[in-house]
């Protein structure tokens, strides 16, 4: 190369320089800028979501969303600042998004899923729920799925859109239930006497809610027995050592105050042929 191309190289080379620097120098320093931005969006959208005592799940998801957005933001701009077209960017964008979407729509179905329990929530850590052939005590609730331990020690972790597409039952989550037992008595047996003593049964235990008051009726006429409901309301917690001492002292109490409880029987009639057979 000669001299002049050299020199021709070199000033081309300056000029490219002198136009292209400056907008890199810019375009660096928006994406400090926007770094800076972005961290103080998080944790600001924290600090916020905080006084509004947000689950922690949710809140973490949401500020992570922030800090992206923002960042998302300053690179399709210092992308523009040094001559890249950001639509073509945009929509490069736009195709990989929809084809991650495509590769992951049962991962994203849980996210989605995860977020509106979190939102909305049917139910909190401790609950004990039901959700089609799922039950168990809730110990996490995740953005992709949710642990439940079953009442015979059995550890389960559901995809969060098996609860969503469920009807979900919490028997947890209200302050107080219904205990509803039944009782049989003989149709010989004194019914009043009967309804008397499960009554006192239910009234003596400090457990029981006086309001709603207990209540003890004739709930059905069947072959061999009266069947005797006794319905009282108790708080969630007791609920099954109420169920359980009531059923067991109801028992014990009918048979004291000499009521049978009566067992299923037949009777058959034997007639006699007219040949004597």
């Amino acid at each position: 190369m000669t001299d002049d191309g050299i020199s021709t190289f070199t000033e081309a080379l300056a000029a490219w320089l002198g136009g292209v620097l400056p907008n890199v120098a810019v375009a660096l320093l928006m994406l400090a800028v926007g770094w800076a931005v972005a961290g103080w969006a998080e944790r600001g959208t924290g600090r916020l979501l905080d006084r509004a005592r947000m689950d922690m799940t949710l809140r973490s998801v949401t500020t992570a969303l922030v800090r992206y957005a923002v960042l998302i933001v300053v690179v399709v701009a210092a992308l523009g600042q040094v001559g890249i077209q950001t639509t073509s960017v945009l929509a490069a964008l736009g195709a990989i998004g929809l084809a991650i979407g495509l590769a992951l729509q049962g991962t994203l179905a849980n996210i989605a899923a995860g977020i509106m329990l979190l939102w909305l929530r049917p139910f909190r850590v401790g609950d004990y729920i039901e959700a089609g052939n799922i039950a168990g005590t809730v110990k996490e609730v995740g953005l992709f799925a949710s642990e439940l331990h079953s009442w015979d020690g059995i550890y389960q972790f559901v995809p969060n859109s098996e609860l969503w597409s469920k009807r979900i039952i919490n028997y947890s989550r209200l302050e107080q239930r219904l205990v509803d037992l039944k009782f049989s008595i003989s149709y010989s047996d004194d019914i009043d006497r009967a309804r008397e003593v499960l009554l006192s049964l239910a009234r003596a235990d400090d457990r029981v809610r006086a309001d709603p008051a207990p209540d003890c009726f004739v709930d059905e006429l069947a072959d061999n027995a009266v069947i005797l409901a006794l319905r009282v309301w108790t708080a969630t917690a007791t609920y099954w050592p109420v169920r359980r001492s009531l059923t067991e002292r109801g028992k014990i109490e009918l048979e004291a105050a000499g009521l049978s409880r009566p067992f299923p029987q037949r009777v058959v009639h034997m007639k006699r042929m007219a040949n004597g057979e």
